[in-house]
C-alpha cells in the first residue's frame, strides 16, 4: 500500500520555498524602494545647493544708471566645491540674451531643475529669472548655474553598497526566519505522524492529543475511521468467539456420543472409523477453544490488565496443571527459574501464552522425554525446549502465522494457533518470540521481555 502512495513536493519544503521567495522578493524590494529614496534625498541636497547658488548669483544684478551690473560672488560657486571635484558652469542671460559664462547652458523654461549632457558629462542645472526696474528701464536677467554629477554618483554608489548589504542580510535573517517557522509550524504534523506511528496495529483508540485548528478536520476523520474499523474489527472477534463456542459445545456431546458408541462395537473397521471421529473432533474442538483464546487475547492486548507478577511462579502454575498431559507420555517438565522473576503484565493473556508454548512442546516430544522451562531474569526470558524433531529450518520465520504449520506436524492434533497466540501476547506486553533449533536436537521458543 505505502508503494503505490502518491506524493508530491512536501509541505515542509513547499512552505520553505514560499517563505524564501516572499523574502528574496521584499529584500528586493527594499533595495529598490531605500535605493530610489536615496537617490530623491540626495538629488534634493544638490538641488539646494544649486538653489542657493543661483539665488546668490541672482541676487548680486543690479542696475545702475540704466546698465546691467552683476558682481558674480566667489562663495556662489565655492559653495558647489565636492571631494570629488565636480565641474561647476554658469550662464546669465539679459532678456534672453548671453552676457556671460557658458553659452547653451540654460535649460528649457525659465525655472526650475533639469538634468542634461554638456560639455560631455551629465550636469545637474538650476535656472531661475529676476526682473530688474529702474528710472526709464525695465529688464529681465535669467541665470543657470550647473554642477557635474560625480560626487553625487559616488554617494549613491556609497548607499547601494550599504543598502545591499542591509538587504542580504535581510534575506539571510528571512531565511533563518523561515526555517525556523517552517519547522514550528509542521511540527505538530510531525508529532501527531510519530505519535500514530508509534502505535501497535492493533491499537485503534482515538487521538487525543492537541492539535492545530487546521488540522482538527483530518484528526477528526482519522478517528472515525479507527473507530468504525475497530467496530468492524470487534464484530469480527465477537463473530469467531461466538461461532467457537456455539461449535465446542457440541463437539464435546458429539464425542462423549462416539467413546460410548466405540465401547460397543466389535467389528475393527468401525473402531477405527470412531478413533478416526474421535480424532476429528478433538481437531475441531481445540481449534475451536484456540480461536476462543485468540480472540480473547486480541481484544485484551490492546487494554492490557496489568499487575506485578512473578514469571516463574506463573510458569510453575502452568506446570503444575499440564502435569496429567505430560504423565501420559511419560514426560519430565523440568523448570528451572530464580526465586523472583517479577513482571509487570497480563496474567490471563500470559497464562494462555505459557499454557500454549509448554502444549506445543508435549506434542512433539518424544514417549519419557524431557522438556527443559528455563527462565532468565536479567534480562527477563523464558525458554521452553524439547527433544522433538525441532522446527524445519526454512519455515521458522512462518510459523508464528496464523493457522501456519511445519511439514513435521502431520499426524498431531494441532491448530496452527499456538505460536500466533504466544507472539500477540509477548509483542503486547513489549517483547518479542524467537524460535530455533538447538545444536543438540529438539526445538528452542524463548519469551523474551522488555521489562
Amino acid at each position: 500500500m505505502t508503494d503505490s502512495l502518491r506524493t508530491t513536493i512536501s509541505l515542509r519544503r513547499r512552505l520553505t520555498i514560499a517563505l524564501i521567495g516572499g523574502a528574496a522578493f521584499l529584500a528586493v524590494l527594499l533595495y529598490l524602494v531605500v535605493r530610489a529614496y536615496a537617490v530623491q534625498i540626495a538629488q534634493q541636497g544638490q538641488d539646494d545647493i544649486l538653489r542657493a547658488s543661483l539665488t546668490s548669483v541672482l541676487d548680486a544684478a543690479v542696475l545702475r544708471d540704466g546698465a546691467l551690473e552683476v558682481d558674480f560672488p566667489y562663495a556662489s560657486l565655492s559653495m558647489l566645491t565636492t571631494p570629488a571635484d565636480d565641474r561647476v558652469f554658469y550662464a546669465i542671460y539679459r532678456n534672453d540674451r548671453f552676457v556671460s559664462g557658458y553659452d547653451g547652458l540654460r535649460g528649457d523654461g525659465d525655472a526650475g531643475f533639469s538634468t542634461r549632457d554638456f560639455a560631455g558629462a551629465t550636469v545637474r542645472v538650476a535656472t531661475g529669472s529676476r526682473t530688474l526696474v529702474g528710472a526709464d528701464v525695465r529688464l529681465r536677467i535669467t541665470a543657470s548655474v550647473a554642477q557635474t554629477q560625480d560626487a553625487l554618483s559616488v554617494t549613491l554608489a556609497g548607499i547601494s553598497r550599504t543598502v545591499a548589504l542591509f538587504g542580504t542580510g535581510f534575506f539571510l535573517l528571512a531565511v533563518l526566519l523561515s526555517v525556523w517557522a517552517t519547522a514550528t509550524t509542521i511540527r505538530p504534523l510531525q508529532t501527531l505522524t510519530s505519535a500514530v506511528a508509534r502505535r501497535g496495529p492493533k491499537d485503534l483508540s482515538p487521538v487525543r492529543r492537541a492539535v492545530p485548528l487546521e488540522m482538527a478536520p483530518l484528526v477528526g476523520s482519522l478517528n472515525r475511521f479507527m473507530a468504525r474499523l475497530e467496530q468492524s474489527l470487534t464484530r469480527s472477534e465477537d463473530f469467531i468467539a461466538e461461532a467457537a463456542h456455539r461449535v465446542r459445545t457440541p463437539l464435546a456431546t458429539v464425542r462423549s456420543h462416539a467413546e460410548a458408541t466405540l465401547q460397543r462395537v466389535d467389528r475393527q473397521e468401525n473402531r477405527l472409523a470412531l478413533r478416526a471421529m474421535i480424532r476429528a473432533i478433538d481437531e475441531s474442538s481445540r481449534a475451536a477453544g484456540q480461536l476462543l483464546d485468540h480472540a480473547m487475547i486480541t481484544f485484551r492486548a490492546d487494554h492490557l490488565e496489568r499487575e506485578q507478577l512473578d514469571i516463574g511462579a506463573l510458569l510453575r502454575e502452568q506446570v503444575d496443571r499440564l502435569a496429567p498431559v505430560a504423565e501420559m507420555k511419560d514426560i519430565e517438565l523440568r523448570v528451572d527459574a530464580p526465586a523472583a522473576a517479577p513482571l509487570s503484565g497480563d496474567p490471563i493473556l500470559l497464562q494462555n501464552a505459557l499454557r500454549n508454548v509448554i502444549d506445543n512442546a508435549l506434542k512433539y516430544s518424544p514417549t519419557e522425554g524431557v522438556v527443559d522451562l528455563h527462565v532468565a531474569a536479567s534480562p527477563l526470558a523464558l525458554t521452553v525446549r524439547d527433544r522433538g524433531p525441532g522446527f524445519p529450518e526454512d519455515q521458522i520465520a512462518e510459523l508464528p502465522q496464523r493457522f501456519a504449520r511445519g511439514r513435521n506436524a502431520e499426524g498431531i492434533i494441532g491448530s496452527g494457533l499456538g505460536l500466533t497466540i504466544a507472539q500477540d501476547v509477548v509483542e503486547a506486553h513489549g517483547g518479542r518470540l524467537h524460535l530455533r533449533n538447538h545444536p543438540e536436537g529438539g526445538a528452542c521458543v524463548t519469551l523474551s521481555f522488555s521489562s
